[in-house]
């Protein structure tokens, strides 16, 4: 069994390890736990996925003004697609979460962060095509 934090409603579900999953849904709201869209979150829900998803955690830190952080968004979300259950992917706009992103040091934007088990295990500055979006992912699979 794995820990998954539901990307709605934020619960800790217990989930089976399975290859591939055709339903998961969340026992306190019923949302899906398949749902691969990158969510904004602020760094409360931040915190609550590093610490409570057994399953890698990629974050893109990102701002709306940042033009390469655009032109990566539909890399970052076509590569969550691929990974249902298998990795959670979120986004964090740096001007609104400012100490989120000082705690990490992000000196450069975008810059993509996966975490494993609460902890840091890779970074990444710059923008990324899918491919290579995917390829740091799949590193990091339970």
């Amino acid at each position: 069994m794995i820990n998954v934090v539901c990307p709605h409603c934020l619960h800790i579900n217990r989930v089976p390890v399975k290859e591939h999953y055709k339903k998961a849904v969340c026992g306190h709201c019923k949302g899906d736990l398949l749902d691969t869209t990158p969510k904004d979150v602020d760094s409360s829900a931040f915190s609550r996925h590093i610490q409570g998803n057994d399953i890698p955690v990629v974050v893109d830190f990102w701002a709306e003004w940042c033009g390469p952080c655009r032109m990566m968004a539909p890399a970052f979300k076509a590569a969550a697609a691929q990974f249902p259950l298998k990795a959670r992917f979120l986004k964090v706009n740096t001007e609104s979460n400012q100490t989120t992103a000082a705690q990490f040091g992000i000196r450069g934007i975008p810059t993509i962060i996966v975490f494993k088990g609460g902890q840091e295990v890779d970074r990444v500055s710059g923008a990324l095509p899918e491919n290579q979006i995917m390829q740091l992912v799949s590193k990091h699979l339970v």
